[in-house]
């Protein structure tokens, strides 16, 4: 009798280890739900491999081709998309770059991040205004792992993920030296935080975006469904949980393999809301359609959450999205469908 109630006592245990409430505040829908319609620009000048993030200053468009055979960026004029130039020459050579993981507007100056390299290189207006210049480059720390992502928190610091596990955040100086790290992965996995902290940190691989007006520095988990907000200014952190739950992966050979969904592949913080693109499609299904020949990539989804981290409202698009644009002022979703060859879709929202 005693063995059994052992027994007894030793699954409830592990039922309870196994079901340990996340480190953050759960979401389950969202109170509005609208479906929305693309329509395609034409574009007689570029052809794309992967538009993977598209970004507006202004009256220019900056799209980052991830698998570009020449040049990773392409520039139009908006909103009509009229082609300007094409910049971050693919190659070997000193001035060209090995890859390219994201870009940034700073003011009138354009940042792209080369994670083969390590650096972040600056282009700046020509005397003549209609072309982008390289004009300074920043090799960062050693210290810092792969920087798959950045974002520009000032005129002096920008904020890159770490990827060691030690912390969320790390703050690089304009010379890319480390200043400090910030934050710490809220993962209820306690086995992973104790013991398998690189794989954790790779399951936990976020998108970011931050807007200076307000403050808010925004983390959505590329598995998973987490949205983290950290308010600069006023140093709070909020987590919310959607219904997949935190990622999910088993570890081997001190790797991080992938065992949930495919969540979130894009972030913007707007001054009044951040809006997600969400997948939700677990590798199973992604498997099982590759196998089929459809090698779709993308999400259907643009969640948008209040600054503290509210849910508000849940777009479905007619067409599967990698990248999104916000345009509050003409209330347009410009997005990039890397699965057309004409990529660029306008959503009236």
């Amino acid at each position: 009798m005693k063995t059994c109630t052992d027994i007894l006592l030793i699954v409830l245990l592990v039922s309870a280890c196994a079901s340990a409430p996340e480190k953050g505040i759960p979401y389950n829908d969202f109170p509005v739900t609208e479906q929305l319609s693309g329509q395609t620009v034409p574009l007689d000048t570029a052809i794309f491999h992967f538009p993977y993030r598209i970004r507006v200053q202004g009256d220019t468009v900056a799209i980052l081709d991830l698998h570009a055979s020449e040049h990773f960026i392409q520039l139009f004029h908006y909103p009509d998309f009229s082609y300007i130039a094409s910049l971050g020459r693919r190659g070997d050579s000193p001035e060209d770059m090995l890859s390219a993981e994201n870009l940034r507007w700073d003011g009138n100056s354009l940042w792209m991040l080369d994670a083969n390299k390590s650096q972040l290189t600056k282009y700046g207006l020509s005397l003549s205004g209609d072309s982008l210049l390289r004009e300074e480059v920043v090799s960062l720390d050693k210290e810092i792992l792969r920087a798959l992502d950045f974002v520009v928190y000032d005129d002096s610091t920008f904020i890159v993920p770490d990827y060691s596990g030690e912390s969320r955040f790390c703050w690089v100086d304009r010379k890319g030296k480390l200043l400090r790290k910030m934050g710490e992965i809220p993962s209820a996995n306690e086995e992973a935080l104790m013991q398998a902290r690189p794989a954790l940190a790779q399951a936990w691989r976020s998108f970011i975006d931050y807007n200076p007006r307000n403050g808010v520095l925004a983390a959505v988990t590329q598995l998973g469904e987490v949205l983290e907000i950290y308010n600069l200014k006023d140093s709070t952190h909020v987590v919310r949980i959607g219904p997949h739950g935190e990622p999910k992966f088993k570890v081997a050979e001190g790797y991080g393999i992938p065992t949930g969904i495919m969540g979130f592949c894009d972030v913007q913080v707007t001054d009044s809301a951040i809006y997600a693109v969400f997948q939700g499609r677990t590798f199973k299904d992604i498997a099982e359609a590759a196998q089929k020949g459809d090698m779709t990539d993308g999400g259907r989804y643009v969640y948008v959450f209040s600054l503290e981290g509210e849910p508000l409202r849940k777009y479905g698009l007619d067409h599967v999205v990698y990248s999104v644009f916000i345009d509050k002022l003409d209330k347009i979703i410009i997005a990039m469908d890397v699965n057309m060859d004409s990529p660029i879709l306008l959503f009236s929202s």
